[in-house]
């Protein structure tokens, strides 16, 4: 004892010696707290491996996704002699084109992404063909073919195919294209031919739609993004697009982003889950050792020396299930690696053989100890002040009461957590969101667990006997009205987010769009060829309609009033709003004398049918909103590398699922009309023709009528996409299915902990002469009552979370499946509601002087 009466704290090593004696091998009582921490644990070593590995992977190959150190794209023409001279200046370049075309063979018509080549290409790995071969360009008339073109056509190598007129010898069919990745989407599979093959068969002629490609590969130390500067300084008015290879794959910026958000978010939310799980174990562990911490204060321990003998234990419980956790996620990586490769492997790199990443691990440890100890320190600051004598009296007095020496700890472990997420994480902003909204559904749950008990107290006392042991054992001393709550209504809110999520991506998959959309797009149709495109469409197909606007590209130089217009080349295009994304590179562009279908004006006025003033422009709402655009400002653009501009007159609403002909600018005729253009055309088919005979014969006839243009099937658009929300909703409900483990644990472990505080209430009960019958009445009447006002709450919170998961994560349609939600949360009250009966039953087996013995 020291000079000031207070017993001398236990040395550490007698503290560690009677937490080992007292830690069980098979750690009971701490099980519910190593499972909560190996799950989230596990999905965060697994999540921050998986990006590390896909970051990895597009970092190491980079130069062969982009096929060089450098990529210009330019819509409609190719360089200019001083664009060419400076990039040859740098280093080796090869050139070519891309383009939509149709193929032909066996009397068989297929769109496909013509690929031209020079001799150059590639710069960076080769071709590799499915009979072994490793070749670069082929010759001028052979052609290498994707196997799904080949597949289609029904040809083999040796065969031969035709290309606007012109034929091709199958000079092999491609098993590994270098740059496959880097090319982006394609609207067909992709026919690889020379570089000349454009020019000869006609489809390059003015205004068609094709887009030279122009890699580059400089010598080891030069610096690809600094070069990239210095072209746009040179040509800021040239409409270049222009890629380097550390960020080689196109929107795997935004789609890894994307991911990223929603994965961390997904083990964040299994960590805080498991936290809940953490601290209601631990109540529960120290619960069940009262009459031990009892006796050690008896004996003279002091408050301090409770709190290092069980916080010992608790680390080592925690570090146990770190430490599985970890093994688990490193386990998982290839699997997860795999899964991703078979999925989302066309969009962005995979590597297979990707190694766990140490910083990812390091940091799922840190936050599971953090998570461990913060959810801890409230139950284990209460044994530690609780009097022997109030120990003693078991069951009457309750340990889960946050004592205000737990305030300090509780707060340094929140604040640590946070500091964690926030300068760990690749988005800070989006982690200090997620967890605002953590706290602020901590914060409701809570609130309603004080309101259901301060109400329960208050409310009138039921003249039936059950009833009123029901509503007092809601706000009796001890009670577990608080912890329930709170594990409810995160599990409840968890089924019912994901109930939302997949119910609204399949809304997605299923909206309005295949019922509206158009049956084929026509691209590169020329002016003058229209009547031919109708005659042939009509004769196959008598009632279908064609719709046809001018197509162009160009890109949006400056903007704003006439006397301060903002040049985008001064702009930093990766900080623009999103819905500015017309800014980037160039984009479609028409004109037209009439409001396009599908396309409603908001704010000002269309110049109508020969309108013959100062050129015009009507500006899509969205787009106009994001950077501010005002009617009567300025639009300046690059088309055909000559400067132009427009008045703004107007702004539209735009039905974008209609899959029209939709533009976000939309020009008066005098603006554009001088310019070389080819024609769009969509063809919707009559019920009676969209059999597979009658589009057969109507396409073979298009093909050998018009072989330079391009018609693409929407039927196989909108299946590609259905299958890519699909694939995203299986990778969604498999990244949700970590919460729901994460919170079916903590909902039985709530249980669990709730039956053992009833079971002094049961025995007492059944010495005073209750039935069986009655105590399962009450008991179930309480969960009951609990779980009815929870799932209110739980509908309202999982629905918000899921809108904002669908709208502002994922950007879509917010469509949730309502009834199926309702059934999902009453199949979660269902569960909840077993799960309280199933770990009830030993209470009503339990024999009264068995149980009042060990009390």
């Amino acid at each position: 004892m020291n000079t000031s009466g207070t017993p001398a704290p236990l040395p550490w090593n007698i503290c560690i010696t009677i937490a080992r004696r007292e830690l069980s091998a098979r750690f009971r009582g701490l099980r519910l707290l190593i499972i909560c921490l190996f799950i989230g644990v596990a999905a965060l070593s697994a999540i921050g491996s998986l990006t590390s590995a896909i970051s990895g992977s597009i970092a190491a190959r980079g130069r062969i996704i982009l096929g060089g150190d450098l990529e210009i794209a330019v819509w409609q023409r190719g360089l200019t002699a001083p664009e060419s001279q400076f990039l040859n200046s740098l280093g080796t370049v090869t050139s070519g084109t891309r383009m939509q075309a149709m193929a032909a063979a066996n009397n068989l018509t297929l769109p496909v992404e013509l690929k031209s080549v020079d001799g150059q290409w590639p710069l960076v790995g080769r071709l590799k063909l499915t009979d072994g071969r490793q070749v670069g360009a082929p010759s001028a008339n052979q052609a290498w073919l994707a196997p799904a073109a080949a597949e289609r056509l029904q040809v083999k190598q040796g065969h031969t195919i035709t290309i606007s007129g012109q034929a091709l010898r199958v000079g092999g069919i491609i098993a590994d294209e270098p740059d496959r990745l880097g090319e982006g989407f394609a609207l067909g599979p992709t026919v690889i031919t020379a570089a000349d093959l454009p020019m000869r068969a006609g489809l390059i002629s003015p205004g068609a739609m094709y887009r030279s490609k122009i890699r580059l590969t400089c010598a080891s130390s030069c610096n690809p993004p600094a070069i990239a500067e210095r072209i746009k300084s040179l040509f800021p008015t040239a409409g270049l697009t222009i890629r380097t290879s550390d960020k080689a794959v196109q929107n795997a910026e935004n789609f890894i982003s994307v991911m990223g958000e929603f994965l961390v978010m997904i083990a964040l939310a299994a960590l805080l889950v498991a936290g809940l799980g953490i601290g209601g174990g631990t109540t529960s562990y120290l619960e069940a050792r009262r009459n031990g911490i009892a006796t050690l204060k008896i004996l003279g321990a002091s408050g301090q020396d409770i709190a290092r003998i069980y916080l010992l234990q608790i680390t080592v419980a925690a570090l146990v299930g770190s430490i599985a956790g970890l093994l688990a996620g490193a386990l998982l990586l290839p699997l997860l690696l795999s899964l991703l490769a078979q999925t989302i492997g066309t969009l962005i790199p995979i590597d297979r053989s990707a190694l766990v990443d140490p910083a990812a691990l390091a940091r799922a440890a840190g936050f599971g100890l953090l998570v461990a100890l913060t959810f801890a320190a409230p139950p284990l600051a209460a044994a530690k002040n609780f009097p022997a004598m109030a120990l003693m009296r078991a069951r009457v007095t309750s340990l889960t009461a946050m004592p205000r020496v737990a305030y300090l700890p509780t707060a340094l472990g929140g604040a640590a957590l946070v500091g964690l997420a926030l300068f760990t994480g690749p988005k800070p902003a989006f982690a200090a969101g997620f967890l605002a909204a953590a706290a602020a559904i901590f914060a409701l749950l809570a609130g309603l667990g004080w309101a259901i008990r301060r109400m329960a107290a208050r409310l009138p006392r039921p003249r039936h006997p059950i009833a009123r042991l029901g509503l007092s054992n809601l706000h009796r001393p001890g009670g577990q009205t608080a912890r329930l709550v709170t594990a409810l209504g995160f599990g409840l809110s968890t089924f019912v987010l994901l109930a939302v999520v997949e119910t609204s991506l399949e809304g997605n998959m299923q909206s309005r769009i295949p019922q509206r959309a158009p049956d084929y797009f026509i691209m590169g149709l020329a002016p003058d060829k229209l009547p031919t495109l109708t005659q042939i469409v009509t004769a196959t197909a008598q009632g279908a309609v064609i719709r046809s606007v001018p197509a162009m590209r160009g890109a949006i130089l400056a903007y704003g009033p006439a006397d301060n217009m903002t040049h985008v080349a001064d702009l930093d295009l990766t900080k623009i709003p999103e819905d500015a994304w017309a800014l980037k590179g160039e984009r479609g562009l028409t004109f037209s004398e009439q409001i396009p279908l599908g396309n409603a004006l908001t704010d000002g006025t269309w110049w109508g049918a020969n309108y013959t003033g100062t050129p015009l422009v009507s500006v899509d709402e969205k787009f106009a909103a994001a950077i501010d655009l005002k009617i009567g400002d300025r639009l300046t653009i690059s088309l055909l590398g000559v400067e132009r501009s427009a008045t703004i007159a107007s702004f539209r609403r735009i039905d974008w699922d209609s899959l029209g002909s939709n533009y976000v600018l939309v020009f008066s005729p005098n603006a554009l009309s001088d310019a070389p253009y080819k024609l769009a055309s969509t063809i919707s088919l009559p019920a009676s023709a969209k059999n597979a005979t009658t589009k057969g014969a109507m396409m073979r006839a298009i093909t050998a009528a018009l072989p330079a243009i391009s018609a693409i099937e929407v039927g196989g658009l909108l299946q590609q996409a259905h299958d890519l929300l699909g694939q995203m909703s299986m990778a969604i409900l498999a990244a949700a299915s970590v919460t729901v483990l994460a919170g079916m644990a903590v909902l039985i472990g709530a249980i669990t902990a709730a039956r053992a505080a009833k079971l002094y209430d049961n025995v007492i009960l059944r010495v005073l002469g209750a039935s069986r019958a009655q105590l399962l009445t009450l008991i179930m009447a309480e969960f009951a009552g609990l779980v009815l006002i929870l799932a209110l709450v739980a509908l309202a919170i999982g629905s918000a979370l899921g809108w904002l998961i669908m709208v502002h994560l994922f950007k879509f349609s917010f469509l949730p499946n309502w009834p199926w939600v309702l059934a999902v949360l009453g199949g979660g009250v269902t569960v909840i509601l077993c799960f309280a009966l199933l770990t009830s039953l030993p209470l009503l087996r339990a024999k009264p002087a068995a149980a009042l013995r060990e009390l």
